[in-house]
């Protein structure tokens, strides 16, 4: 199953028929001197003399357990840890300690002290979000492609239920209400773009990808159209074409369309790189680690599932998601380096590099994106490992040229609890991707910004004068789970789904 153990969230107040009952601990500074306090008043004086010796310390992460204590009426108690700095996004980590310390319990149900997250009413909505979606994210597991341990032929089960009782005074205010239906949609929304993503190669095949557009978008109220390899030619995008001309698996074209406004008013869009394997083509990439390329579709999976909590939110605004999807393998009809392809808009480029192709398939996407005359369109894809050296798997870098955009997708993370970072993309970049033979070259004529000079040739293909942001999510679409909890230590995080909701927010 690929959501860990079955798991169940309601909001209500405290019983007496959890197994656990949670409750935080956190720490004031003041000047050098650090204070612990356990919130819940009680168990504060309960557990005085663990405080007084340290043993709560209150650092975030924290983790105690005080196995039959048996305090009101609950068998045990869950010490958590805050820190200092507590914020959505610090509750959002902390629910995965949460999650794990309650399997170690072996607790089927917990009841958490919510009001013990200290802050003001409206800080207190944003924490029981970020909560919910932590513990929803932390217990996503793909492990549906192992067999049981004894041996058995059927995939593994969950082998027992978890329930989770938020206590808070303000289970029946709307706001709550709200804050647990959009944790809810859009962490089931990110896991479900995580799994896409952690199917091999082999069972994630450009034809699969669009199928599973197709089916998760049904009752959704999004239209889904798929262009096959005929399609494609008879559309013009060589960019798109060229590329999968070196596997036996043909290409698709993904168009997911949600109208939550009036048809007059001009879309948001989001496009996403969806190269269900990359092994560089002729251009080969090397064998080690090679099969974490299956992720290079990441992108497009994240657009997926942003279109999929978009529609699920009923936001009020239009929305098209468009997602090139196709393998870059080494077939004897493959694009050789020198070749020279024609995107959709008409520009040509040489291909010196046949392991830069996600721009390639992008500038065909990104062209129709612009026939649409869209209010904006934002791009998500692995694109360069230059990303990677320079932000590590901490932050996403996004390209634009506009500065009120920039600032609402600075507005955006922030909600949403994301890191991103502003990257530079100025006309030298521009210039190091002019070609020799052609329009443009795939690659860089100059050394360094790999990722800036990626950006600025995907900015030739989007229409002058709409805003437009390049996010490059190589470093954080997959592994993370060293720096957030709450993602698989390897598998796909989901990254940018829950910013994207944001910024579409900002345009509603």
């Amino acid at each position: 199953m690929t959501n860990g153990v079955h798991m169940q969230i309601s909001l209500g107040k405290l019983s007496q028929k959890e197994t656990a009952l949670v409750v935080f601990s956190i720490q004031n500074k003041t000047g050098k001197e650090t204070a612990t306090k356990v919130t819940h008043s009680e168990l504060s004086k309960h557990l005085k003399a663990a405080i007084d010796d340290k043993s709560i310390t209150g650092k975030s992460g924290e983790a105690i357990s005080y196995r039959e204590l048996n305090f009101s009426g609950h068998r045990h108690v869950l010490v958590v840890g805050l820190g200092s700095k507590i914020d959505h996004e610090s509750v959002r980590q902390v629910a995965a300690t949460i999650q794990s310390a309650a399997k170690a319990l072996n607790a089927k149900s917990l009841a958490i002290d919510v009001d013990g997250i200290p802050g003001s009413k409206k800080d207190a909505v944003h924490n029981l979000q970020g909560l919910i979606e932590g513990l929803i994210l932390s217990n996503y597991n793909f492990d549906e492609l192992k067999t049981k341990s004894d041996g058995g032929n059927d995939r593994v089960k969950a082998d027992s239920d978890l329930h989770f009782n938020l206590v808070t005074k303000f289970s029946a205010d709307p706001a709550f209400k709200k804050a647990n239906h959009e944790a809810h949609v859009l962490a089931e929304t990110v896991n479900f773009s995580r799994r896409l993503g952690d199917l091999p190669g082999n069972l994630m095949t450009p034809t699969i990808l669009a199928d599973s557009a197709v089916n998760a978008a049904k009752g959704t109220g999004i239209k889904v159209t798929i262009w096959d390899k005929a399609r494609i030619k008879k559309e013009k995008m060589g960019g798109l074409l060229g590329v999968s001309m070196g596997s036996a698996q043909e290409p698709r074209f993904i168009i997911m369309e949600y109208k939550g406004a009036a048809a007059s008013k001009a879309p948001v869009i989001f496009v996403g790189k969806g190269l269900t394997f990359d092994c560089g083509g002729i251009s080969i990439k090397p064998s080690g680690g090679m099969e974490e390329m299956k992720y290079d579709m990441c992108g497009g999976a994240n657009v997926i599932g942003t279109l999929l909590a978009i529609a699920k939110l009923k936001l009020k605004l239009n929305v098209i998601g468009l997602v090139p999807s196709t393998e870059n393998l080494t077939g004897s009809a493959a694009t050789k380096p020198g070749d020279v392809h024609v995107a959709r808009n008409g520009k040509s480029f040489e291909v010196n590099n046949t392991d830069a192709e996600g721009r390639l398939i992008l500038a065909d996407a990104l062209s129709y994106a612009s026939e649409l005359n869209p209010q904006l369109i934002v791009d998500a894809a692995t694109l360069t490992g230059a990303m990677i050296v320079a932000l590590g798997n901490t932050h996403t870098g996004f390209f634009t040229r506009n500065d009120a955009l920039s600032k609402k997708i600075e507005a955006g993370a922030t909600v949403s609890g994301e890191w991103v970072w502003r990257m530079p993309l100025v006309d030298h970049h521009v210039k190091d991707m002019k070609g020799t033979f052609a329009d443009l070259s795939n690659v860089s004529s100059s050394k360094g910004a790999g990722s800036a000079t990626a950006a600025a040739f995907l900015e030739q293909f989007v229409v002058e004068g709409t805003p437009w942001a390049h996010f490059d999510i190589a470093g954080t679409a997959w592994a993370v789970g060293g720096r957030l909890p709450y993602c698989p230590k390897k598998g796909a995080s989901g990254c940018m789904i829950r910013t994207f909701v944001e910024i579409a927010k900002l345009y509603a």
